[in-house]
């Protein structure tokens, strides 16, 4: 059973590295976290063992050539292909397209279970950025076993070879 912390935990967790994903480091919506990642004290903020989060702490005062946004807009946007895309269908869908067979399972999915969900953004559902915002939102609101089938049916599937990716071309 998931006490009130772990929720809490997973869904401030959630909430946070969705918003970094899915939106701009400089829009109204992640500049705050993103001004607060530079700072030294917010690994104690963090639900996680600042030992464990020591090395992504040391990254984000590394110098790069390339600026967050800079990096933001060649990873999530292009104009080029993108070396990670974010979203879902391009890694589970036999044609790697946006809007395939795995959107139109999360879809039917959101409808089944009554989730209304309006993307900020013309794309799909099933971007890595909005999906860990929706598992956010659907803890907070005690829907713990729609929060599972998300999490198993609709990210983990794909998200692992995602991050390995992104991580590469990061």
């Amino acid at each position: 059973m998931t006490t009130f912390l772990q929720r809490d935990d997973f869904a401030v967790t959630a909430r946070v590295l969705g918003a970094l994903f899915y939106y701009s480091p400089e829009s109204h919506e992640t500049a705050p976290l993103v001004q607060a990642l530079l700072t030294d004290d917010w690994q104690a903020q963090w639900p996680l063992d600042a030992e464990a989060l020591a090395p992504v702490a040391a990254m984000f005062k590394t110098h790069s050539e390339e600026s967050l946004p800079q990096a933001w807009q060649r990873l999530f946007i292009g104009p080029y292909a993108l070396p990670s895309p974010p979203w879902g269908s391009v890694w589970l869908d036999r044609e790697s397209v946006l809007f395939g067979d795995s959107t139109l399972a999360l879809r039917q999915w959101m409808r089944e279970n009554g989730i209304q969900f309006e993307m900020q953004q013309n794309e799909p559902e099933d971007h890595f950025g909005s999906l860990l915002l929706l598992a956010a939102w659907l803890a907070e609101n005690d829907r713990h076993h729609e929060c599972e089938q998300l999490l198993a049916w609709h990210l983990f599937p794909w998200s692992s070879r995602f991050l390995d990716v992104f991580i590469d071309h990061a």
